[in-house]
């Protein structure tokens, strides 16, 4: 039973950890299209400067909860719950991102 825990607590922080670093390469490239454009991508260049700390701060908490799920069962609930609730907090800094650029905000 510890066994299949400890590898649903596995997948839910992998996926968390996949989200998280989803949120980080949209930003890389929204950044990176931004400075191609000059001036005209100056206020998406800040947006996006002010979100690294978000998207860093919950990829960093994905990757330390994925970490915790090579442990027991109590290391593994912990583990889910860090880098599951990490990844739900990077979805939705994620899609008020794209909701934002999408016109939708």
């Amino acid at each position: 039973m510890g066994d299949v825990f400890g590898l649903v607590a596995f997948l839910v922080a992998l996926a968390g950890l996949l989200v998280a670093l989803g949120h980080v390469g949209y930003l890389a490239m929204l950044n990176s299209a931004a400075t191609k454009r000059g001036v005209a991508g100056g206020a998406t260049s800040d947006y996006v400067s002010g979100r690294w700390k978000v998207a860093g701060g919950t990829a960093a908490a994905a990757a330390f909860g994925l970490l915790l799920t090579s442990g027991g069962l109590p290391l593994d609930v912990l583990g889910l719950l860090v880098a599951g609730g990490a990844g739900v907090v990077a979805k939705g800094a994620l899609d008020q991102t794209r909701g934002r650029f999408r016109g939708q905000s």
